[in-house]
């Protein structure tokens, strides 16, 4: 479970997003982390028994994100992120690709799973397996009880224009425009604070499970 004072520290940074500030408050991120570290510890090993492919060997230290930022391009100078975010790879230890996120945010916190912003050559094979196997795919994305916990899916960015080797009347032209293939359900900061919370997370993540996996598929 996210204790509060997690919370409070993430709401106080909000005001006080300055290295000053951080550095006095320095032994109050590390409890934050270690809180935050400990839930993940537990999800990893949950997640680990619905999908196989997430690695008992994962780092949950590793999985946990930087709270730094790099400004170097950005036009937002703040250093620190104003929330915990952790990475949960559904194959190997590499952070990233298809996955389970989870942010911890307070007001803001919320469990996602799928590949955010795929690489060009993962991205060409996912639309080549919709195009292939959408039955596969609208099986798992309009089935109800998912709509409800995420949504529509395919009311994510996508291309302006039609992708190259594709025809504007594709039956399934909306999904093999879609440039990211994520889902994500709102946490309250009382769910997450929950004694339960890391086996209520995990069966969240055991809805998002067959997205992985035929991602997954897709990618080999």
């Amino acid at each position: 479970m996210i204790q509060a004072q997690t919370l409070d520290f993430l709401k106080e940074l909000v005001d006080n997003n300055n290295r000053e500030w951080f550095q006095a408050n320095k032994e109050r991120y590390d409890k934050a982390r270690e809180n935050l570290i400990g839930l993940t510890t537990i999800l990893i090993s949950k997640v680990h028994q619905i999908d196989p492919g997430v690695s008992a060997d994962l780092d949950p230290k590793k999985s946990v994100m930087r709270i730094y930022r790099d400004i170097r391009f950005s036009k937002n100078k703040t250093p620190y992120k104003n929330n915990f975010g952790v990475s949960i790879p559904s194959h190997g230890l590499k952070l990233g690709g298809v996955e389970y996120y989870l942010q911890i945010q307070p007001g803001k916190s919320f469990i996602a799973g799928g590949y955010w912003m795929p690489e060009a050559e993962h991205l060409k094979a996912i639309r080549q397996e919709i195009d292939y196997n959408a039955a596969d795919l609208k099986k798992i994305i309009d089935e109800p009880g998912f709509v409800k916990l995420f949504g529509e899916f395919r009311k994510q960015e996508q291309l302006k224009t039609v992708p190259r080797d594709y025809s504007a009347d594709n039956e399934n032209i909306e999904l093999l425009k879609l440039k990211s293939f994520i889902v994500f359900h709102q946490l309250t900061d009382k769910e997450v604070q929950s004694a339960t919370a890391a086996e209520d997370i995990a069966g969240l993540c055991n809805k998002i499970y067959p997205l992985n996996v035929f991602l997954k598929n897709a990618i080999g």
